[in-house]
């Protein structure tokens, strides 16, 4: 049975860091990634790791956030840092079965997700 669990979400004032982690079971994935949601809004993507180590980020991220893996734990990494108020949201971990490429920044490319966990950043 697939599962993915993240963790570390909580309330951090801005400026801020936090490292969320996803603990995946159940099979190996080729491409993960994290993606948010905020109150009224759409899912939107925050970044995304290929099995080559291959990195992408949203433009309002980057520089400040950083994704990782690490296979041998199975589990993703999402540091965060200089949060900002506007990064409120609960923070979604994606993952798919195949090596994804033009559709990394699409939700609908991904074939799991996590519960989510929440991030709130005061100002």
């Amino acid at each position: 049975q697939v599962q993915l669990v993240e963790s570390g979400g909580g309330l951090v004032q801005a400026g801020g860091s936090l490292r969320l982690s996803c603990a995946t079971s159940g099979r190996t994935f080729w491409t993960m990634g994290w993606f948010r949601q905020a109150p009224g809004k759409e899912r939107e993507f925050v970044a995304a790791i290929r099995w080559s180590g291959t990195r992408y980020y949203a433009d309002s991220v980057k520089g400040r956030f950083t994704i990782s893996r690490d296979s041998a734990k199975n589990t993703l990494y999402l540091e965060m840092n200089s949060l900002k108020p506007e990064d409120t949201a609960v923070y979604y971990c994606a993952a798919d079965r195949d090596d994804v490429v033009s559709g990394i920044r699409s939700k609908s490319e991904y074939d799991y997700w996590g519960q989510g966990t929440q991030v709130t950043v005061s100002s």
